[in-house]
């Protein structure tokens, strides 16, 4: 039994031993490893400080890259237009191009000579030769280049360039350089060289003509104190349904005299009827030029105005209509506008009067004009001419589906096909008497000019237009005889010859305006 117990004595000794032993190992393994989870822990949240420091620089780098690419001008194709636009809006410049290329040939009687071929133009000599044989060829109507848009806002810019022209081209001229401020909701303050909108037909911009000209009542009105690069300050203002303008007008650029003319020109419209499938539009516009250009005191007549007029096509240039200069103290030409669009129908026109005030010196009475147009067109495709709120006026229609490219919805198609028809006269006759008679003292023999036009256009998509037209023109015009013409033999008929015509034109135009 004794010896049992010192046994089991002896081995709990060893064992304590052992385990004495091993708890000291235990806790120097258990300090060790506590050691190396403090060492890691603190490498941890150096890495967590590191990448929340990376987290902060990548932030603020993200951040200033949202910044400069929210305050990176912005670039915008709209219709083909290159549009630059700074972050708030506050600026923008659009380049803007047009160009007008026109082919025509004149179905003409031949010509003969001065003796028996009485047919004339204008009042110079070399209008006259060519009335004989009008030239069958193609010209760039328009060729034009600019930039517009706006400054801080409120402000708004034009600068273009024309290197077109009528007959023949020209070596470049100042198209538009004006500025205006918009600041006033509806309104718009401009000053510089531009076009002011004259009438209806010339409201609707070059490039939204029905046909290759317009008609030339208009046309005529539009050149007494309006057209492109006339200098002027005035206001023009629109809302919805109604338009707007009150300009005084000068010079032309490029054109100088002793004294400049001064003139107004007004418009104002309404669209009566504003619904989806019907709109109504009434107008009436002034044009007072109350003070014609100066010439000088030494020549005659020293305030000269003018009425003429091309035949509704401008490849030759010739003008078989022309009134002469008129020594003039005034001019006043009024029109009445007025055009119904039913779905894709459209009809307008406008009847013009030119009523001339001569110099208070001049024994002769005071001549008035007059003229019209009538002109429908129906858009085969069915898109309809667009209602242009801030001219007062009808635009192109729009194709639904675009040739060459992809539409809203994402279909390419055949364009939109419109035909039109028109008729115009213009009479710049006063007094002129009866064929074959004596020209009477008080009589202006300019002509009366009959127009009858058909046209075809096609609208491939809104930068790019082809139109075909065909006109039939009648000129009905008297000489004056004397001088009229020239002073060589045979250059001027015997007073009461009828020197006008009648001849076909058949044209085309290739149109890109972005």
């Amino acid at each position: 039994m004794s010896f049992r117990l010192a046994t089991l004595a002896r081995v709990l000794i060893a064992s304590s031993s052992m385990i004495a032993l091993g708890g000291g190992a235990f806790a120097a393994s258990s300090a060790s490893l506590e050691a190396e989870v403090r060492a890691l822990r603190e490498e941890l949240g150096a890495v967590k400080q590191q990448l929340q420091s990376l987290k902060q620089q990548s932030g603020a780098q993200f951040t200033e890259t949202l910044r400069r690419q929210d305050e990176a001008p912005k670039l915008k194709m709209d219709g083909g237009r290159p549009t630059f636009e700074s972050a708030d809006g506050a600026f923008t410049a659009s380049i803007r191009g047009r160009l007008q290329w026109d082919a025509a040939i004149y179905d003409q009687d031949r010509a003969g000579p001065l003796t028996e071929d009485f047919r004339r133009a204008g009042n110079t000599a070399d209008e006259n030769a060519r009335a004989r044989n009008l030239g069958d060829g193609n010209n760039f109507r328009r060729a034009q280049i600019g930039v517009e848009g706006t400054l801080f806002k409120d402000f708004g810019y034009s600068l273009s360039y024309q290197f077109g022209g009528s007959g023949a081209e020209e070596a470049g001229r100042i198209q538009d350089v004006y500025i205006e401020y918009k600041g006033v909701k509806g309104w718009r303050f401009r000053a510089g060289a531009f076009s002011p909108p004259v009438n209806l037909d010339d409201a609707a911009g070059s490039a939204d003509t029905l046909f290759l000209e317009r008609a030339s009542a208009s046309e005529i009105q539009r050149g007494l104190a309006g057209s492109e690069g006339r200098t002027g300050i005035g206001a023009l203002g629109n809302g919805e349904r109604w338009t707007a303008s009150a300009v005084l007008t000068g010079n032309t650029i490029g054109v100088s005299s002793l004294g400049d003319q001064l003139a107004f020109v007004g418009r104002g419209t309404y669209l009566a009827i504003n619904d989806p499938q019907l709109q109504l539009h009434l107008g009436a516009n002034i044009t007072y030029v109350f003070d014609p250009a100066d010439s000088g005191r030494d020549t005659v007549p020293r305030y000269p105005l003018r009425l003429r007029d091309r035949p509704e096509i401008r490849v030759d240039g010739t003008r078989l209509i022309d009134t002469g200069n008129i020594d003039s103290s005034s001019l006043v030409s009024p029109g009445v506008e007025v055009a119904l669009r039913y779905k894709a129908l459209l009809v307008q026109g406008e009847y013009i009067w030119y009523k001339f005030n001569r110099v208070s010196t001049s024994p002769l009475p005071n001549p008035d004009f007059f003229g019209y147009y009538v002109q429908a067109s129906y858009t085969i495709s069915g898109e309809p001419r667009r209602y242009n709120a801030q001219n007062g006026s009808f635009t192109n229609p729009k194709p639904a589906r675009y040739v060459g490219g992809k539409d809203a919805d994402d279909t390419s198609g055949i364009g939109a096909f419109e035909v039109a028809a028109r008729y115009s006269v213009v009479d710049l006759n006063y007094r002129a008497g009866a064929e074959g008679t004596a020209t009477p003292v008080d009589a202006i023999r300019g002509g009366r000019q009959e127009t009858i036009t058909a046209g075809l256009n096609w609208y491939l998509n809104s930068a790019i237009r082809f139109s075909f037209d065909y006109q039939h023109i009648d000129v009905d015009r008297l000489s004056r005889g004397g001088t009229q013409f020239g002073s060589l033999p045979g250059e001027t008929p015997a007073a009461g010859t009828q020197v006008g015509q009648d001849f076909n034109v058949f044209s085309v135009r290739t149109q890109l305006s972005f």
